[in-house]
């Protein structure tokens, strides 16, 4: 019988199907790193989402035949050493394929229109004291006609390319960094960097992407130029960002992620002078979460189990 141990509970808000095979269920709210070991003792099948799951943990984990991630991104997760240990790894995907476009053209569209500068502004009294029925102090930009980068056109990428067709813009889709040629239908990573009214990053954190953006790239975008990542914290170098918004390089960025999540022991664009800037919105890693999503993730996470356990695994990274 299958021991299932589900370390981070509190991190899905959806009915949970458990499993339709015989098995053993135990499930933690949450976990701290140092206890994962303890807590995954004999399980046969553990579940995590952002918790790492590292070689030497994996050594010390006999019975370990599956983790089920339950989330996308699987650079928590020591491939490697799941391969070498005959561990399978299935993740969840296609879920956020409406919740994370949606979120990306809420930050686009606040930051565009200089939605928090404006709201200030009327909390500030200048639109009260204007001699005219509006108060324009702050450009505002059409979405329609802008060049949009996409640097990752996967599910999420082709949902966030869906919906900037929808609003007219003129779409670009990202060549890797590097790369020896440029697909059909592509464009060089530095030429749409360099052409971008709008960069949006949907591609996974892996030791070739770690600081895709960095100091260079983001000189390399226009002033006028919007960053947006909701895809993870590690692809931009976030000392530069912090320059770049403070000294002008790029007008302005939206992030739903950082490098370390929580960010317990603080990161530089939690920096209060960055937080009140209007035009760098940060919102908490909630781009994936909206209900349907979470409910879609786990009823794939519960398929996903299922067919491990009829020898036919699904959604496999390992």
């Amino acid at each position: 019988m299958h021991r299932i141990v589900h370390l981070e509970g509190e991190s899905i808000i959806a009915d949970l199907r458990r499993p339709d095979f015989p098995h053993h269920w135990v499930e933690h709210a949450t976990t701290l790193q140092l206890q994962v070991a303890e807590r995954l003792a004999g399980a046969t099948i553990a579940i995590v989402n952002k918790l790492s799951i590292r070689a030497e943990l994996i050594a010390v984990l006999p019975a370990l035949q599956m983790v089920a991630v339950a989330a996308t991104g699987t650079n928590n997760i020591d491939l490697d050493a799941c391969r070498a240990h005959g561990v399978v790894v299935s993740n969840i995907r296609g879920y956020a394929v409406h919740t994370v476009p949606e979120h990306v053209f809420a930050l686009l569209l606040a930051l565009s229109r200089n939605v928090v500068a404006y709201r200030q502004a009327v909390a500030a009294g200048n639109w009260q004291r204007s001699r005219q029925f509006c108060c324009i102090d702050y450009p505002i930009r059409d979405l329609h006609g802008a060049k949009l980068a996409v640097i990752g056109s996967g599910n999420l990428g082709g949902g966030v390319i869906r919906l900037a067709e929808a609003f007219g813009m003129r779409v670009l889709r990202c060549e890797r960094k590097g790369a020896p040629g440029v697909r059909p239908g592509y464009t060089p990573f530095d030429q749409a960097l360099h052409e971008a009214d709008v960069v949006s990053l949907h591609c996974p954190l892996t030791p070739e992407t770690k600081n895709l953006l960095g100091e260079p790239e983001l000189r390399a975008m226009r002033p006028s130029a919007l960053l947006i990542n909701t895809a993870r914290g590690g692809l931009v170098d976030e000392a530069a960002l912090a320059r770049a918004l403070q000294q002008g390089w790029i007008a302005g960025a939206g992030f739903d992620v950082l490098s370390v999540e929580p960010p317990s022991t603080g990161n530089v664009l939690l920096a209060p002078q960055l937080l009140a800037l209007p035009n760098f919105l940060l919102t908490p890693h909630v781009a994936w979460a909206s209900r349907p999503a979470m409910q879609a993730l786990a009823d794939q996470l519960t398929a996903n189990l299922e067919a491990f356990n009829r020898g036919e695994p699904q959604n496999q990274v390992v």
